[in-house]
């Protein structure tokens, strides 16, 4: 027998408000296509379902019997058609991350993301170094001096600073030392000020007196600054790297600034129920655990 799965889901429908027409309205059509329906498979089964009235229908014998063992199967049957169906629909999660973090490490790596999972969507929310995460993110990589307050955090990696500029001004101050931190602005992080006084009490400089501090709310204008030829910038790493690499630029002195600075995964809930998050904190934590 080929009986229609839309007849089965007709009948069922109609057997259980007993009305072709309020049937005919769950499922989209006219109360004749669901008559044309049940009428073809009453044929092929070669029964009567229904009594039809004027006004009403109601079950036959056979048909209430055929309705109590056919309905749980269509029950079941939608089911599994609606459980596979979101299954393999694209889940979206949202993350928050460093803007700097995110330009440098995160999005050079990204395409090996989308290439494993491509059945999860990704929303990125960048904020600024220093700034609060977002509030509505399901997980968030965030910098931060010590741990975070939060009920599940995952340790990436430490930051240094080291003092860079471009290669016109380290040409140009390379054989000074330290005397060119009292001709050339300085420039750093609003959310770190003292940082380049705690680089010169490192370095053992008991005279620190910059000639300028120039001050970003964003590390990427901080190492564009420098790249720029503005002045000497304490630049993060190991998320610089690339700057280094490619020539943009240059450490001026090899002493570099370590602090409690650290990258975070922070976990927002419990993830044992939503898998496609548990596979992204995997993800960042074999891709970023333990930058050098």
């Amino acid at each position: 027998m080929q009986t229609p799965i839309r007849g089965l889901r007709s009948f069922c429908i109609a057997a259980k408000c007993l009305s072709f027409k309020h049937a005919a309205s769950q499922l989209f059509l006219t109360p004749s296509a669901v008559s044309h329906q049940i009428k073809q498979l009453e044929e092929q089964l070669g029964i009567t379902l229904f009594k039809r009235q004027t006004r009403a229908i109601e079950l036959t014998s056979a048909g209430k019997q055929f309705y109590q063992s056919v309905s749980p199967l269509i029950t079941q049957l939608e089911s599994t058609i609606s459980d596979f169906t979101n299954s393999q629909q694209n889940k979206t999660i949202v993350i928050s991350l460093p803007e700097f973090f995110a330009s440098e490490l995160f999005i050079p790596r990204l395409s090996e993301w989308a290439e494993e999972n491509p059945t999860i969507n990704l929303q990125l929310e960048t904020v600024k170094s220093g700034s609060k995460p977002s509030q509505v993110a399901d997980l968030s990589i965030v910098l931060a001096n010590g741990k975070p307050n939060a009920s599940v955090v995952h340790d990436l990696f430490p930051i240094r600073y080291a003092p860079a500029c471009n290669r016109a001004l380290y040409k140009k101050w390379k054989d000074s030392g330290f005397d060119a931190l009292k001709s050339i602005p300085l420039i750093l992080h609003r959310s770190r000020p003292w940082s380049w006084h705690q680089w010169a009490e490192k370095v053992g400089i008991s005279d620190f007196d910059p000639k300028q501090i120039i001050q970003f709310d964003s590390m990427f204008g901080v190492a564009r600054a420098a790249q720029q030829g503005m002045g000497i910038a304490l630049i993060p790493l190991p998320m610089s790297d690339a700057w280094f690499n490619e020539g943009l630029l240059v450490k001026l002195f090899d002493d570099e600034l370590v602090t409690n600075d650290r990258y975070y995964l922070v976990q927002h809930e419990n993830l044992d129920n939503k898998p496609e998050l548990e596979i992204f904190a995997n993800w960042v934590k074999t891709t970023f655990l333990n930058q050098n």
